[in-house]
């Protein structure tokens, strides 16, 4: 396991430093997606990458801390394009791009229409438990909010990835988040240590983890990602 710790004395490293710029031979992995004149770096395929993070310092500012990074663990998009994009799935699928046989243009609009209905009510349930939901202990953008112009621009745009990438580090939310268990020696101390397990998408988010450590200058964050392959 490759081991990463942050910096105690200066800014992070460069912003979205993960496996794929971590290792020579990494770089024909890398894709640049252009799209409305942006150039946002972004690997071919979602490569999840496993964390564990130690947080230390005085126990009633880590508490505060958890206090404010619990949430839904999602981000909470809007997506303005799902008339245009129901009408490209109804083209796609009379005719697949691979040639294949296509639905007749009934069935593809009927499906079409049940893919379409399913992502807005995905939308409503995400942005429903942003203002419930705590199940995720480190929920970045708790921390780190997506500002709502970017929200409404929806996931997929250039504009979004570019400031998930630059704030964060990270293009998606981070997924399988745990907040293991406190021991009970340390339980009463007045300055504990609490360990934190996580994937994220593609990259280590450096740069969210640095106006993190900005926020919170009294914690210590020691992060470790793995870049192993197996």
């Amino acid at each position: 396991m490759t081991k990463a710790a942050l910096p105690s004395g200066r800014p992070f490293e460069q912003a979205g430093a993960g496996r794929a710029g971590s290792r020579a031979g990494q770089g024909a992995r890398v894709g640049i997606a252009r799209r409305a004149g942006a150039e946002v770096l972004r690997l071919p395929h979602t490569d999840w990458l496993f964390h564990e993070m130690v947080i230390s310092g005085p126990a009633a500012t880590i508490a505060a801390f958890l206090q404010a990074a619990a949430g839904p663990g999602n981000i909470p998009w809007e997506y303005p394009y799902l008339d245009l994009e129901e009408e490209d799935r109804v083209q796609a699928l009379v005719q697949p791009p691979d040639g294949s046989r296509g639905l007749d243009v009934e069935s593809a609009r009927v499906l079409a229409r049940e893919l379409r209905e399913a992502i807005f009510d995905h939308q409503k349930k995400v942005i429903a438990a942003t203002a419930q939901s705590r199940a995720c202990p480190f929920d970045l953008h708790r921390l780190v909010p997506v500002p709502i112009g970017i929200l409404q621009l929806g996931p997929d745009h250039a504009a979004s990835q570019s400031w998930l990438q630059t704030n964060w580090g990270t293009p998606r939310a981070l997924r399988r988040v745990k907040l293991l268990a406190d021991k009970p020696r340390t339980a009463k101390r007045k300055t504990v240590r609490r360990k934190i397990e996580f994937w994220s998408a593609d990259w280590t988010p450096w740069a969210a983890l640095a106006a993190i450590r900005e926020a919170w200058p009294v914690i210590g964050f020691d992060v470790r990602p793995d870049y192993d392959d197996g």
